[in-house]
């Protein structure tokens, strides 16, 4: 017997409800339903907030999904809406906008609503006041709060009242329904004038209509709804009796008395309907009966059902739950999995929907219900010494530590248990990880770790994650975007073990300088003679001399330099350390230095260092030799720019070799012919070195001029494309 079995009335017996039909879906809640028609018609002291809670297992949110039925217009087609309360039915209005935050964060769902109303805002911060500005209605629905977030272990409930469902309430003029736990429910309208909010307890005796309920179990108990033929399915008489005692067993429960119905229909050996003994009155006794009506010990159902009770995201791959349970209870339970469906069978179903199977194609598992599995975490003697438990097992699943080859779940998930399992910070050392793990999974996790726990290497990828889930990049774009951040942090080591992935990293970081206030650079070189320090030593902070780099064999201008030394040069504030200002009539770039013919400058001054390595270089400015732009347009490589992306291209292919994405504004970027991109932002300077494309055949044809300008691009996968990362960011 399924969910939508025991859920949906027949719509035939109209007892209790004033001579109408009980609604399709819900086959009851008549009070409630009023209550949010006139919500949703905006009647006249109507609240314009409502706040639907209760236990679990109440049915909070099969109601909301029977009433959205009534509010969507193709829906309503397909309902017997003359032969319902009228009182119960909404007009016919455009379908509300339903942000659903399973496994999203608060962020997340803040854009999903920013795409419905096409808000033309480019920060989470600037959603909500453009919501509370709109100039049409702005009716805003959120089931299911309980379920929000990646991580059960980040609380993003709490996140999602606080960030979304308060500010929306407060802005006077959205009109906002939301599912949310008890816990949370008052925080909702906590600070709303009178008569504005109203929460809606399902398991007050005003909304729990045990009517409804009974009504509900008799349907479900039918055999035109699918249950065996048995002598209280057959019998009207005896099917309403049972319905009766199920429903005042289960004290108004939906959870509690589905349970019941499953339980009884999938064995109906040894049920005796008569005796109320058998009939449970929680989940926790739903669980410990039907052990126990099959022989079995109900420690033992609860360890079977454990692995499905921590599983994180969608539902956990049929392949793992054997091995987990039994890494949960320290012994072997492959047997009893195996041979005990019909144990485990009323508490498990496949996963629905658009998460039902992992990347791999293989299909998940989950419980029926978080209640169950509330129930069922609640019941294990130490949950953190099972989730430790699972997350060894996972780690070892991982093949001779190759995250590539790792499953879905095992690679997206591990972080989550091991969060809940106190380990985590143990867990983020390892730059495979933070490379092919889902970015905003391990993001929640990440964040959800004191800070000052946390390693250097998790430091700097928790710098990074906003990047990573900003942009859905690729595990290779992850991997680069990491490399870089190493390499600004001082990790070389790091950076090397992300090149060792083996992924064809799109550059290689060749140095970074932590610089505030770099406002443009250039590439160029230095002839290596006496006048222009070419035996030079250290620069005063201590960097390396100037003669470790390798010469550059590029030609500057029209003529060639000899073993001259390639250098980046960067335009910063006058005054900082080792700069130099730079005066009309030195014959540098423009772009290097504001001359004004008067011997006086606009507070620029200009630092040369290294283009292939570290090291500042002590070198008169007016020395450096720029690549002429013949020599630019002849190079295999160019660039574009926007105000937080860098994009390199080939220029026979058009093609992006290498996009950078960064999470503040760049000031400036330059391209050496050898394909040495040098980029700064406010933060400071880095260049990266990219590979040179292999030259084409000689046959081949060119299909761009090598004077031509690049055409205008389309944007590449990197780039920020919504709101399916963590926050959606549409700099």
């Amino acid at each position: 017997m399924g969910d939508e079995e025991f859920m949906h009335a027949t719509g035939e017996e109209r007892g209790g409800t004033g001579g109408y039909a009980p609604h399709p879906y819900i086959g009851g809640r008549t009070a409630v339903l009023r209550a949010l028609a006139a919500w949703r018609m905006q009647w006249p002291g109507a609240p314009r907030v409502v706040v639907l809670t209760g236990s679990p297992g109440s049915g909070r949110s099969h109601l909301v999904a029977g009433f959205l039925m009534l509010c969507d217009p193709e829906h309503r087609k397909r309902l017997p809406l003359d032969d319902l309360d009228p009182t119960t039915v909404p007009p016919d209005l455009p379908a509300p906008a339903v942000a659903a935050p399973e496994g999203r964060t608060a962020g997340q769902v803040l854009w999903t609503l920013a795409d419905h109303f096409g808000l033309a805002a480019t920060r989470g911060a600037d959603i909500v006041p453009g919501l509370a500005a709109a100039a049409g209605p702005v009716t805003v629905v959120v089931p299911d709060v309980d379920r929000a977030g990646p991580v059960r272990a980040a609380d993003e409930p709490a996140r999602l009242v606080r960030d979304v469902l308060k500010p929306l309430a407060e802005t006077g003029t959205v009109q906002l329904l939301a599912d949310v736990p008890r816990a949370l429910a008052a925080e909702v309208i906590a600070a709303l004038p009178s008569g504005q909010g109203q929460i809606i307890d399902l398991d007050e005796p005003r909304w729990a209509d045990p009517e409804g309920l009974v009504h509900q179990v008799e349907t479900s108990l039918a055999p035109e709804a699918g249950a065996p033929a048995l002598p209280y399915t057959e019998d009207p008489g005896a099917r309403r009796a049972l319905a009766e005692a199920v429903a005042e067993r289960a004290d108004g429960n939906r959870l509690t008395a589905r349970l019941a119905v499953r339980c009884v229909l999938m064995r109906p050996e040894g049920f005796d309907p008569s005796d109320g003994s058998h009939l449970p009155g929680s989940v926790d006794e739903a669980l410990d009966l039907h052990a126990r009506r099959l022989g079995a010990d109900p420690r033992t159902l609860r360890l079977i059902l454990a692995p499905l009770a921590l599983a994180e995201g969608a539902g956990l791959p049929l392949r793992l739950w054997g091995p987990l349970a039994s890494a949960v209870a320290g012994r072997d339970l492959t047997e009893e999995i195996a041979d005990g469906m019909l144990l485990a069978g009323p508490f498990v179903e496949a996963a629905g929907g658009p998460g039902d199977a992992d990347g791999a194609g293989r299909k998940l598992l989950r419980l029926v219900h978080p209640g169950v599995a509330d129930a069922v975490r609640a019941g294990l003697a130490d949950a953190r010494d099972a989730q430790t438990r699972i997350a060894m097992a996972l780690l070892e699943a991982v093949p001779e530590q190759d995250w590539s080859r790792a499953a879905p779940y095992v690679r997206d998930h591990l972080a989550a248990h091991t969060l809940a399992a106190g380990l985590l910070p143990q867990l983020l050392t390892d730059p495979g990880l933070f490379a092919h793990a889902d970015p905003v999974a391990l993001r929640t996790a990440v964040e959800a770790v004191p800070y000052e726990t946390l390693g250097a290497p998790a430091r700097t990828y928790l710098r990074t994650a906003p990047l990573l889930t900003r942009s859905q990049a690729s595990v290779v774009m992850r991997a680069a975007l990491l490399e870089t951040a190493f390499v600004e942090d001082g990790l070389g080591p790091y950076a090397d073990a992300v090149h060792a992935l083996g992924l064809g990293l799109p550059w290689r970081t060749l140095w970074s300088v932590p610089l505030p206030g770099v406002t443009g650079v250039t590439v160029g070189s230095l002839p290596r003679t006496p006048a222009t320090g070419g035996v030079a030593g250290p620069d005063p902070a201590g960097t390396d001399p100037i003669g470790t780099a390798p010469p550059s064999t590029h030609t500057a201008g029209t003529d060639p330099v000899v073993a001259a030394l390639p250098v980046a040069v960067f335009v910063v504030p006058e005054g900082t350390p080792g700069s130099r200002t730079v005066f009309a009539g030195t014959g540098a770039e423009s772009k290097i230095g504001s001359a004004t013919g008067t011997g006086e400058t606009d507070g620029s001054a200009v630092l040369v260092h290294q283009l292939l390595g570290p090291g500042l270089v002590d070198a008169d400015p007016a020395q450096v030799l720029h690549p002429s732009e013949d020599v630019r347009a002849a190079a295999p490589l160019t660039l574009s720019q926007g105000a937080d992306y860098v994009r390199v291209w080939d220029r026979q292919r058009t093609e992006v070799v290498a996009a950078l994405v960064s999470d503040v504004p760049f000031t400036d970027a330059d391209l050496s012919p050898e394909g040495v991109l040098v980029v700064a932002t406010e933060r400071g300077v880095k260049a990266l070195q990219i590979p040179l494309p292999a030259s084409p055949p000689a046959s081949a044809p060119v299909s761009v001029s090598l004077s031509a300008p690049v055409p205008a691009p389309a944007p590449p996968a990197d780039t920020p494309a919504g709101p399916h990362g963590r926050e959606g960011d549409r700099t």
